[in-house]
């Protein structure tokens, strides 16, 4: 631990800038904690507090507008992959979609402070075609805003962070196992609640074959966009599909036939969304409801090559 606080004084701003760096694109590397040492070094002289609130600007900046261009270029698929690979569980997407939505490019200022938002809202604001200026204004101000806070509690608190330091010095390799063990709980606590949220929504899927045959036998079956409202935005509904739009079952939802078939629908990983909707609709006593296994991703595939057979069809 001795040569950690070695290496931060000496080379504190490059170290800033690549922990938060690296924080920023989304690993679960604690980079707030450095900025609060680093603020803390800066009263003693160690480091310039003006130089460790440059370098984190200049990373957060670096993050967000590789996450930004992501999110314009390839849209809902980035917002997909970063919910695959996110600790946390895989309906981050669907709940921030409309919170970035009711507050736009000005969640920006406060994203950094809401853990898996942080990642998640700079491809969002590309995705939704915020303009470059608009975004790079906000995100200068959330990026300086956060990185502030933690210089800022650093200086303010800098007798308890030195004294804190101390310890961990006088550790010596203790504390590293300490952190790691730390860290290590931490990596679990979040693998447990994401295995314990998929556990929850562990409901029979039904594929877009099993749908077609379902309409080949004359059923009808009821279909439910479970999207957010703002996904529902970035691409359009089935038609004639129910727009459930988050949050509890609306009347709409509720006076469905209890005895006909309802499939529901998202655009998020593993279904997850569409099979907490159809639980709480099978909790309802609408016992044949299901998810699609797929989603929308796999209705629009499979119904786009319906589609262009037909044309090709008649073409010849």
């Amino acid at each position: 631990m001795a040569n950690l606080i070695l290496l931060l004084q000496e080379y504190g701003v490059l170290i800033v800038f690549g922990i938060v760096l690296i924080e920023q694109l989304g690993m679960p590397i604690p980079a707030f904690p450095l900025l609060i040492v680093a603020g803390a070094m800066s009263v003693d002289g160690d480091t310039h507090w003006s130089a460790v609130l440059a370098v984190a600007m200049l990373a957060c900046l670096i993050s967000d507008t590789f996450w930004y261009r992501a999110g314009r270029f390839y849209g809902k698929r980035i917002l997909k992959l970063l919910c695959k690979i996110s600790l946390s569980p895989d309906y981050c997407v669907s709940q921030t979609e409309d919170n970035f939505k009711r507050w736009g490019p000005k969640a920006m200022i406060v994203a950094k402070f809401i853990p898996g938002f942080n990642v998640i809202a700079p491809p969002l604001a590309g995705a939704m075609g915020t303009r470059p200026g608009t975004f790079l204004c906000f995100s200068v101000m959330g990026s300086t805003l956060w990185a502030g806070t933690g210089i800022g509690i650093g200086a303010f608190f800098h007798t308890s962070v030195d004294q804190l330091l101390d310890i961990l010095s006088t550790m010596g390799t203790t504390a590293l196992i300490v952190l790691a063990v730390l860290l290590s709980l931490f990596v679990a606590f979040k693998y447990v609640e994401r295995k314990r949220f998929r556990q929850s929504v562990d409901v029979e899927r039904i594929t877009i074959d099993d749908f077609k045959q379902m309409m080949e036998q004359g059923h009808e079956p009821i279909l439910v966009d479970a999207r957010s409202a703002t996904a529902q935005m970035l691409d359009p509904a089935v038609p004639g599909a129910v727009l459930f739009n988050g949050g509890d079952l609306n009347a709409q939802i509720v006076g469905l036939d209890k005895g006909r078939h309802i499939i529901v629908y998202c655009s998020c990983p593993n279904d997850v969304t569409a099979a907490h909707v159809a639980k709480s609709l099978i909790g309802q006593g609408y016992h044949l409801a299901r998810p699609l296994h797929g989603g929308l991703e796999a209705w629009n595939a499979a119904f786009r090559r319906e589609s262009q057979s037909e044309n090709n069809t008649a073409s010849a």
